[in-house]
């Protein structure tokens, strides 16, 4: 596991939030878990928003972990195909990114699972409602965090999988953190970021095309080069 893996993890979580069935999605969330959708009123139920989005955080992340852990299995099992695994990610790979520039149409990956949320009434049920979140939206966010599960299955040990998606993870709670914190102005953000989403998705599927081709050519090294 490299830099550039822990990094691409990073900012493939950042992407994730910002993707165009998540990021619409937030006003519901929050007012999901603060009980109102009255602006006056968010700004006097930050603290709640924050401690329950951060238990909203643990849940996604110990459901995203275990996706690293379990990909990293399955690398170590086709170790001796090592060759012949990194050639069908690199292809995957590709076909994710060109699925999220919309270039190809996987309508699998255009829709989360309908999953019945459980009521918030307290912390650890914001916790269920982040694992929850992570089942029903994996394949809504299916490209970005399938190419890290991929990368993840590539390095071939446990350690790498867990940090990877620990990396992902980090890089989809930022964002949330954010919007608990600054609660009362997301609406204003939300408004005046329609018009850039499609083009922060097109711009992020060139990269996870890119991606694909360095994996699948053997060629990773040379994006350690550039950036190193």
């Amino acid at each position: 596991m490299t830099d550039i893996s822990i990094s691409a993890s990073f900012a493939a979580g950042l992407l994730s939030f910002f993707s165009p069935c998540v990021l619409p999605l937030i006003p519901a969330y929050i007012t999901y878990i603060t009980g109102t959708a009255l602006e006056e009123e968010l700004e006097n139920k930050k603290f709640l928003a924050l401690t329950r989005t951060l238990g909203f955080i643990l849940g996604f992340t110990i459901i995203f972990m275990i996706m690293g852990v379990s990909a990293s299995f399955v690398g170590r099992a086709f170790r001796v195909y090592n060759r012949q695994f990194s050639i069908i990610s690199g292809i995957l790979i590709i076909g994710l990114g060109l699925n999220m520039m919309g270039i190809l149409k996987l309508n699998i990956l255009s829709k989360g699972i309908k999953i019945k949320l459980p009521k918030i009434s307290n912390w650890f049920s914001s916790v269920l409602v982040g694992m929850a979140f992570a089942a029903g939206w994996t394949p809504c966010v299916g490209a970005v965090l399938g190419t890290i599960l991929l990368l993840a299955g590539n390095t071939g040990t446990v350690s790498s999988g867990f940090f990877l998606l620990l990396f992902y993870s980090l890089g989809l709670a930022i964002p949330f953190v954010l919007t608990a914190l600054l609660i009362s102005r997301f609406g204003r953000f939300l408004t005046k970021s329609e018009k850039v989403l499609p083009y922060i998705t097109k711009i992020g599927g060139l990269i996870i095309v890119l991606l694909g081709i360095l994996i699948l050519f053997n060629k990773m090294y040379l994006l350690t080069n550039l950036l190193l």
